[in-house]
């Protein structure tokens, strides 16, 4: 819900960036190389124009849907983004509990400073999934798996576009700001079972230090169908742009995609998600995949276009991070209430009572206009 002190999402970035401070700022707020994919993400929605229906009894409008067979009271979810106690000290736990009082789905990164288990603990039967990198040890992936079910999770998001990381220009000559070793701790990575002992010691406590040179940068589908056999919970598939690896993940029975080129954070001049996603929609026809979409969300006409080229939700990063910042646990209710109200208006006003009012045809690119009509 609007307040007088945030009119929309972009306000709580503003604030935001005056709250959380030296290298958390830079990697919260940064792409990778040019910044072209970043920037672009969020400029895509500005080629897209609104063809609304009038004539259409809007009066009462059900936002609700299901993601996997989860009821969630809109569909606007939580993308998985790291060291949220780099912006609020409750960190991911502060996080859960506001998507728990909105109804819906937050997804906990693998790069987290909260356990799984107090993730859960804080929020009680609220639907959560858990993001997880395919690393070359297969056991610590293993101990994501296990412990995601032992937790009462539903889902994991496997991330999918980063063999390597980034060239983080930005933040690579910036030293992290180590004013609380709690901010950047991965609790998740207290892992009993993997055998590195020593060096685990030593290196656990820091995402730069521990996590990146432990991916794995061979990942197939055979790897897919591995974390398959291992565990019961639904596959979900994030960082894909392309129709030909959407087909070949729905070949390998994943369960969901997410269209996403994480945050513009990875490769620089990879199309942006909402432009991608109709070809990776079209790839999956026939198959029972769900396909989502983040990246560049701001506003509530943003997740109507998103939904009318295929999506079936979004899911939001930075501006979770945002509000965590200005406003804790409050300001993260405050960004997915302002985001369901501007997006129940551009129902309202587009003739849509119910999502699946929502038609392909009532967003087209710009150049729609552009063309001569007979």
């Amino acid at each position: 819900m609007a307040t007088h002190k945030y009119a929309c999402v972009e306000d709580f970035e503003e604030e935001g960036l005056g709250v959380v401070s030296g290298w958390f700022k830079l990697y919260y707020q940064t792409g990778c190389d040019e910044e072209s994919t970043l920037r672009d993400s969020r400029l895509a929605f500005k080629r897209y124009r609104l063809r609304p229906r009038i004539l259409r009894d809007v009066s009462k409008r059900d936002l609700s849907t299901t993601i996997l067979g989860t009821r969630v009271t809109m569909p606007i979810a939580i993308s998985p983004t790291a060291f949220h106690r780099a912006a609020d000290l409750e960190g991911e736990k502060a996080t859960a509990r506001a998507a728990r009082d909105c109804g819906t789905l937050m997804v906990q990164s693998m790069i987290s400073n909260t356990t799984m288990a107090d993730v859960a603990a804080a929020v009680p039967g609220t639907p959560l999934w858990m993001n997880i990198y395919m690393m070359k040890n297969r056991e610590i992936t293993a101990y994501f798996a296990r412990e995601a079910e032992r937790c009462g999770y539903q889902g994991l998001v496997l991330t999918l576009d980063s063999a390597r990381l980034g060239n983080h220009i930005k933040t690579a000559n910036n030293r992290l700001n180590r004013y609380d070793d709690m901010t950047i701790k991965l609790a998740n990575f207290d892992i009993p079972e993997i055998q590195e002992t020593q060096e685990h010691k030593k290196l656990q406590p820091t995402m730069l230090g521990f996590f990146p040179p432990r991916i794995s940068a061979s990942v197939t589908t055979k790897e897919i169908r591995w974390l398959k056999s291992i565990t019961k919970l639904p596959i979900i598939c994030k960082g894909v742009l392309t129709g030909e690896t959407a087909r070949e993940l729905a070949e390998a029975d994943v369960d969901g995609i997410i269209v996403s080129a994480h945050g513009g954070r990875q490769l620089d001049y990879v199309p942006a998600p909402l432009d991608a996603l109709p070809e990776v929609v079209e790839a999956v026809s026939g198959f029972p995949v769900e396909v989502y979409m983040d990246g560049g969300v701001r506003t509530g006409t943003d997740v109507f276009k998103a939904l009318a080229r295929g999506a079936r939700a979004v899911f939001i990063g930075r501006p979770i991070i945002w509000g965590l910042a200005c406003e804790g646990e409050d300001g993260v209710k405050q960004v997915l209430e302002i985001l369901r109200e501007e997006f129940s208006l551009a129902m309202a006003l587009s003739g849509c009572a119910k999502l699946s009012d929502i038609q392909p045809s009532m967003v087209v690119h710009e150049s729609y206009y552009h063309s001569a009509k007979l």
